[in-house]
């Protein structure tokens, strides 16, 4: 049995830790599903909107701004109890349901475990709308990076 060192200087079975961390991690020891990053932008109604997509195992993060700032990151997974996805603010202003929605609804499409930072200002009832479909197209030509 192949064992991996921890850092307290324990030892772990490789298949505790592939348990544990619910990688796909090769016997060599490589991860079988890397991270990858994909950004893209768009002017959207006289603004610069920057998307920066983190691939992670089993969901992604998204950042979507026109500043360089996480000022707030919600988190959406599906539940088996409800068709809704479950959704939480884990930093920022309560009062800004802007993350949890886009994060709760891109989950429901995306089936994934998702992370979402908004850091838009909401000058604009459209400007959300128009971000969002940026982002579904960019789901659609661009499947495997999401």
């Amino acid at each position: 049995m192949r064992w991996l060192k921890c850092l307290n200087n324990g030892l772990v079975s490789l298949s505790s830790y592939k348990h544990l961390f619910n990688m796909n991690i090769a016997e060599s020891g490589a991860v079988g599903d890397a991270i990858t990053v994909h950004d893209f932008s768009e002017k959207i109604l006289e603004q610069t909107v920057h998307f920066h997509v983190i691939k992670l195992n089993g969901g992604f993060f998204l950042w979507v701004g026109s500043n360089p700032v996480l000022s707030n990151l919600a988190v959406s997974m599906e539940s088996k109890f409800d068709s809704m996805p479950l959704s939480t603010l884990v930093l920022g202003d309560p009062s800004d349901t802007t993350p949890n929605s886009l994060a709760q609804r891109l989950t429901k499409r995306t089936k994934k475990q998702v992370y979402v930072s908004y850091g838009l200002p909401m000058t604009d009832s459209n400007l959300s709308l128009l971000v969002e479909n940026r982002i579904k197209k960019e789901m659609e030509v661009h499947p495997d990076k999401f």
